[in-house]
């Protein structure tokens, strides 16, 4: 645990936009886009719990699972509760008010909603960072059904598995595989120095053009 929590206040100082960067320099997926903050949450990182939904259609029959409750009961403190709602984008939330409430009250560090969620205001008075695509007024009931807790979920070209870690902010999203952590870190370090040094140029009266040509092609390495 002591491992996990160094690695998540590492990854925290950075922002997605150069996480992403270092994703691509060494050949990593990892970067979803459109998903941005329900409200004026803080960034998040932590450790990745997840929870797919499905249509309710094709769970007619089965017993009824309240939606999340099972990523918030097996959640430790400081986690991030990844919603994978892809089949209710746009047409019913992923994620509410009294989830979010259980949520905080567990420790949760934030929720990340790949669709739509709702109860944006509720969610923002326990003071839960949310991100998802959207946001709709819709509930899951009748619409949308859990199908799984704690299993990989396929988001666009990313692999997303429980342990992984994953970083949200206003630009963005970006997920890190667990064996894959020191390595892209350590990346996004060097790329975060590159980058003060390009800029301390460009104060300096250094031509863009000069200092844009001297280290893009570095970045991408």
């Amino acid at each position: 645990m002591a491992e996990l929590k160094e690695l998540v206040d590492r990854l925290i100082a950075f922002d997605t936009c150069v996480v992403s960067d270092a994703l691509d320099a060494l050949g990593y997926p990892g970067a979803l886009a459109g998903i941005g903050p329900t409200w004026d949450c803080k960034k998040i990182a932590g450790r990745v719990q997840t929870v797919k939904l499905g249509p309710a259609a094709e769970a007619v029959g089965q017993p009824a699972v309240h939606l999340g409750a099972k990523a918030i009961a097996g959640a430790e403190a400081g986690d991030v509760i990844i919603v994978d709602n892809d089949a209710g984008h746009g047409v019913s939330a992923g994620w509410g008010g009294l989830l979010a409430l259980a949520a905080s009250v567990k420790g949760v560090e934030g929720v990340v909603v790949y669709g739509a969620a709702r109860d944006i205001d509720d969610v923002a008075s326990v003071g839960l960072p949310m991100y998802s695509h959207s946001t709709t007024p819709r509930t899951a009931r009748a619409r949308t059904v859990e199908v799984a807790t704690n299993g990989p979920l396929q988001l666009e070209n990313v692999l997303v598995e429980p342990g992984d870690l994953v970083l949200a902010d206003r630009s963005g999203v970006v997920f890190i595989k667990a064996a894959h952590a020191e390595e892209v870190i350590s990346k996004a370090a060097d790329l975060v120095a590159k980058e003060a040094d390009m800029a301390t140029a460009l104060r300096a009266g250094t031509p863009v053009t000069d200092v844009l040509a001297g280290n893009y092609e570095s970045m991408l390495k």
